[in-house]
């Protein structure tokens, strides 16, 4: 199944690392180190111009580089989707 992240770009459900929400994670050092990281390493990827109020991180099986989207969607609504597509 895919899980459609805003904009024009879904996602395979088994590549979903994991759904975070941006205002709440990003007050760790950590998590700003990591996405600053992949910034630079050209991971990251917008699905729409507006602001982003979380990111999804995936990998595809069988890759070692992980993509970030940032998504102006919420985190419970992508969590509410994904949790439908597997229930289908």
């Amino acid at each position: 199944m895919y899980l459609f992240l805003g904009g024009n770009k879904s996602v395979r459900s088994d590549d979903i690392i994991g759904i975070f929400d941006m205002d709440n994670t990003t007050t760790s050092a950590k998590t700003r180190d990591f996405l600053n990281v992949a910034q630079k390493r050209g991971q990251i990827f917008e699905t729409s111009f507006d602001l982003p109020k979380s990111f999804v991180v995936c990998n595809k099986k069988g890759t070692i580089n992980d993509k970030v989207y940032l998504s102006q969607l919420n985190p419970s609504t992508l969590k509410k989707r994904s949790d439908a597509s597997f229930n289908l």
